[in-house]
């Protein structure tokens, strides 16, 4: 949680970007989008489908967000003579940061949980993406938890929670709409909503520890163990081919867990309620 760990965040934090901020940012990711898989695509002539299967993910992943990165950058820079707004301030009073860490953790867990019964409600998922998230958590592990470990929680926190949060926060916008607006974006990069529904429901949670701590730290640590937690279930030879809890539970257990985990987290979210809310004169304003 130091700030020093950190220090790459240091450079955007003279950029706190608005409406059209954020929509730059979207299509400038998407153009690294269309650069990773073409370069991937490229490698997969020299090295074959079997090899871009593996390994072209943890390619294209992190080429997906260079782009934004580098105009989030550079924006920064042409406002160095402006007040800073940090990324990964980090409030965590009257808890500190080491018991924010295990409550935030156990909250991404329950909310996990009680996200599951809304995905049951859903169409059966397309053939060809269901093989793709199982390829995600059920292939190589190491390169899976390179992938949806480390590289998902750092760059869609620092995309989702530390720009556009952020950037609509420094704005004045009301925190419900701007908590709300930056799980709504989280959940749209998903692209399906298998994906986006559980994606928005976590993004909220995310959103308000963020608000409530200014701390990127916490989120990626949210994001880690719930995409660490997919990897592992998918190793386990009774769980993996799970589409819900409800599918290895007793309906009367599945439901005593639901209720346990919405009691949880009520109550966490409340914990997290009584942080100081970083005062509105501490966060620049930058166009």
């Amino acid at each position: 949680m130091r700030k020093g760990n950190f220090k790459i965040l240091e450079s955007f934090e003279h950029f706190s970007p608005g409406w059209k901020g954020v929509l730059k940012l979207f299509l400038w990711m998407m153009v690294g989008a269309v650069i990773g898989n073409v370069i991937t695509f490229v490698l997969g002539i020299f090295f074959g489908t079997e090899w871009v299967s593996s390994y072209g993910t943890v390619i294209a992943y992190p080429i997906m967000f260079i782009p934004p990165m580098f105009y989030a950058r550079r924006r920064s820079m042409m406002r160095e003579h402006l007040e800073a707004n940090p990324l990964n301030k980090g409030v965590f009073k009257p808890y500190g940061a080491p018991l924010c860490a295990l409550l935030v953790a156990g909250l991404t867990i329950a909310a996990g949980y009680i996200a599951d019964p809304v995905v049951t409600l859903l169409p059966d998922m397309p053939e060809f993406l269901e093989q793709a998230l199982e390829s995600m958590v059920s292939g190589n592990v190491l390169i899976n938890l390179l992938c949806v470990s480390v590289f998902a929680p750092f760059f869609e926190e620092w995309l989702c929670r530390g720009m556009v949060l952020r950037g609509l926060l420094a704005r004045n916008v009301k925190p419900v709409w701007a908590i709300l607006f930056s799980a709504f974006f989280f959940a749209f990069i998903h692209l399906n909503p298998w994906q986006a529904i559980p994606a928005f429901l976590l993004g909220c949670l995310f959103g308000y520890v963020y608000y409530k701590t200014r701390s990127l730290s916490l989120t990626m640590l949210m994001h880690c163990v719930n995409n660490t937690l997919a990897v592992v279930l998918g190793q386990i030879d009774s769980l993996k081919d799970m589409k819900s809890w409800m599918d290895v539970l007793e309906p009367q257990l599945f439901w005593i867990i639901f209720a346990a985990c919405v009691l949880f987290l009520v109550l966490g979210v409340r914990a997290i309620s009584r942080i100081h809310v970083v005062d509105s004169e501490d966060v620049s304003t930058t166009a």
